[in-house]
């Protein structure tokens, strides 16, 4: 199984036939990590009652994560990273059983790398909510079936709040970075807002201080598409056999999204107006590249992904709003007492520039003043995931504060 995805670290390319000889078998229901399945690299820490801001409760849950390097005598040389809407703990290390791929960010995680497990301890947790290994609507509830539609409403907070059990179970008091980029930027802001005293260092890569309503616009039609596929069956279609479950309706979220994650540049060069194959797509059958692309990347998706979850952590980060109960967003900027480095890309059309300036600009103490770090890429918001060494530069100098 397709634990990480090609487009979510490497520029877009069009589909050759060996791509798309790769999805002839029928999808599976959900792509979720199940118990059952390799774990790879995956720890698991498990906890008791968790209740969630809007008064859910999870009798128990479990988190998964992944390390990298050594906690010295002090416990001051840790770094929590945490990874964007759809990914996972498997930040570094080669693909192998319960891993199809490598990892994520293997160009900035690793023996003498910008973030340098040399000399720090890393520590990538999967959401909670998620579905690659952590509690989320595919595991077991104590009914005995799948959480599904019943999984409580989770919010960022309510995901950082797990996180720092975890951070207490393995006793990390304070981190000495928090590196988060896109949604694991929103939870890296919490951290350095709700818990300041933890945190030393905090990088917030292509993240905003909340979610505006465009994002929320973006996020409820990617939403409805999952709940409108008839195979979604209200959430209950875990039992469904391959190619029954709600396959078409989290493909088409994906393609959605993806359009937000990439720039219309990219696109644009990459593709322009050339076809998938020697049939015209001018009323003839055939198919531009570009719809191919996006089809071959939502089918892939759904290997590895599950339409609950997918609703779940796309609410979550609707909740969004560093703001929220504490005085406004600069309010509680101002709370944040760690070094930070603020860095978003200029040709991101998910979140805007704009958001990281404001962030920026209300942190006491920023790398760069009260202006973000601005990185110029055709990528749009994965440029964070693409421009690897950029990105390098600016992590190096966070951590040699």
């Amino acid at each position: 199984m397709d634990w990480q995805t090609s487009e979510d670290t490497v520029p877009s390319a069009p589909v050759t036939e060996a791509d798309a000889r790769f999805l002839l078998g029928r999808p599976p229901a959900t792509g979720a990590w199940r118990d059952g399945d390799p774990a790879g690299e995956r720890q698991f820490a498990s906890f008791g009652e968790f209740h969630t801001e809007s008064g859910g409760v999870l009798p128990s849950f479990r988190l998964a994560y992944e390390t990298w390097g050594t906690l010295n005598e002090a416990r001051d040389n840790a770094v929590l990273v945490l990874h964007a809407l759809t990914g996972d703990s498997h930040v570094s290390g080669p693909a192998g059983p319960g891993h199809a791929t490598s990892g994520w960010w293997e160009d900035i995680v690793g023996p003498g790398s910008a973030i340098d497990t040399d000399r720090w301890f890393v520590i990538a947790p999967n959401m909670l909510g998620g579905c690659q290994g952590s509690t989320g609507p595919a595991s077991i509830a104590p009914s005995g079936y799948e959480w599904a539609a019943r999984f409580p409403f989770l919010t960022i907070r309510d995901q950082v709040t797990a996180q720092a059990q975890l951070a207490d179970q393995l006793g990390v008091d304070v981190w000495a970075a928090v590196v988060g980029g896109s949604m694991g930027g929103m939870h890296a802001l919490e951290w350095a807002t709700g818990m300041p005293e933890r945190v030393a260092r905090l990088a917030v890569l292509s993240a905003p201080p909340m979610n505006t309503a465009d994002q929320i616009a973006l996020n409820s039609v990617q939403i409805e598409a999952i709940r409108i596929d008839p195979r979604f069956q209200g959430g209950e279609y875990y039992d469904a056999a391959d190619g029954d479950g709600p396959t078409r309706g989290l493909a088409l979220a994906r393609r959605m999204a993806l359009l937000n994650y990439r720039s219309p540049t990219e696109l644009n060069q990459r593709f322009q107006r050339s076809w998938q194959s020697g049939v015209s797509p001018l009323g003839h059958g055939g198919r531009f590249a570009v719809e191919s692309y996006l089809d071959f990347h939502g089918n892939k998706f759904t290997r590895r992904f599950d339409a609950n979850s997918y609703i779940t952590v796309v609410e979550a980060m609707n909740s969004h709003d560093v703001g929220r109960d504490r005085g406004g967003i600069e309010e509680a900027l101002a709370r944040v007492t760690a070094t930070a480095l603020v860095l978003g890309i200029d040709s991101d059309r998910l979140f805007p520039i704009d958001g990281q300036h404001r962030i920026a600009r209300s942190i006491p103490n920023t790398l760069d003043g009260d202006r973000a770090v601005v990185l110029s890429s055709d990528f749009g918001h994965d440029g964070f995931l693409i421009e690897t060494p950029a990105v390098a530069m600016h992590l190096r100098r966070l951590l040699e504060t």
